[in-house]
């Protein structure tokens, strides 16, 4: 069995690749190539913490694995990450357990590269500045995400805390400096909305986040943090403005994001508002942006889809390059 760190990782497997695995695992979850149940959730008795199991199967990849996710937003303040993740890479002919990978890590790098697939896609070509708002585990790859498929001038970071998000802001400096982007914090999330380009939130914040009214024409805003039905970071008057609404996957979206479910409920919304799945985009079954004033949301909540074909990638590619410690 083959052992993967977040560091071996690292040292092989970058954003990009996970951008291209992630798109492919768009396009086999959406042609129904995949077999994933919603995921199984049990949360804490005191509510502070979630635990998930999202298992997968892909026969045409001879690919399947199940990760086991603990979410504990509580551990913030605390200086520890709020996930904890490992994934079992399963032999699909014997089932047999080939590799453990970093969960976290993989979480990290699929989320981000779900948000950049999306931005890649949707967003317009010409974008210069770009907002991120909160600063927990999953923000240092959402920030690679925007820099790395629209080549900004300009991110601003906005985080409840402004001393972390300043800390943030100055850590990504020296680990994104390769960019050439200019990242700095602000202490107002509406500034940081202000005249962006592109717009990513990933808090677990149960009430927005933002003035809707902050949000330019042909901005692009992927929501990633609201993967609890009572959790809302975007405005609801911002989608009853977009153009469109896409979706990882939108069966989970519906059953587990209170951003699309509470304005859904209250009627700010209708489903006549959504365009449909991102892997349906990148198949040309459904249309993309058509202008540059079109505001365009990508609301995603992760599908185990994303980590069994990132899982598969990033395995593949250790095997071939000789990363990894093996157990026997």
């Amino acid at each position: 069995m083959l052992l993967l760190s977040k560091a071996m990782i690292r040292q092989f497997f970058s954003l990009q690749d996970s951008i291209s695995a992630v798109k492919d695992a768009f396009v086999l979850f959406s042609k129904g190539k995949v077999q994933v149940p919603l995921r199984t959730r049990i949360v804490t008795e005191e509510g502070n913490g979630t635990f998930l199991c999202m298992p997968s199967y892909c026969a045409e990849e001879k690919a399947a694995c199940v990760k086991i996710l603990n979410v504990f937003p509580s551990n913030i303040p605390k200086g520890m990450p709020s996930i904890h993740a490992q994934i079992l890479i399963m032999d699909t002919e014997t089932g047999v357990i080939k590799g453990i990978l970093d969960g976290g890590y993989v979480t990290q790098l699929r989320t981000g590269a779900a948000s950049g697939a999306a931005l890649d896609i949707l967003a317009k070509k010409e974008c210069k500045k770009g907002a991120l708002i909160g600063t927990g585990g999953q923000a240092p790859a959402q920030l690679e995400a925007m820099i790395a498929v629209r080549n900004l001038e300009e991110v601003q970071i906005f985080d409840t805390d402004y001393k972390r998000a300043k800390e943030f802001a100055e850590q990504m400096t020296t680990e994104l400096g390769h960019y050439g982007t200019n990242i700095t914090a602000v202490s107002n999330a509406d500034d940081a909305v202000m005249d962006s380009d592109v717009i990513i939130t990933v808090t677990t914040s149960t009430k927005p986040v933002f003035d809707d009214k902050k949000v330019k024409s042909g901005a692009m805003v992927c929501a990633v943090g609201s993967y609890r039905p009572h959790m809302q970071e975007l405005p609801p008057a911002l989608l009853a403005r977009a153009s469109k609404i896409y979706f990882d996957s939108q069966e989970a979206v519906l059953s587990e994001s209170g951003d699309i479910i509470i304005p859904l409920k209250d009627g700010t919304i209708t489903g006549e508002k959504f365009t449909g799945e991102l892997g349906e985009v990148i198949c040309g079954k459904v249309v993309g942006r058509e202008d540059d004033e079109e505001i365009i949301i990508f609301e995603t909540v992760g599908i185990a889809a994303q980590d069994l074909i990132t899982a598969k990638y990033i395995f593949k590619k250790a095997q071939e390059e000789g990363y990894g410690f093996l157990w026997e």
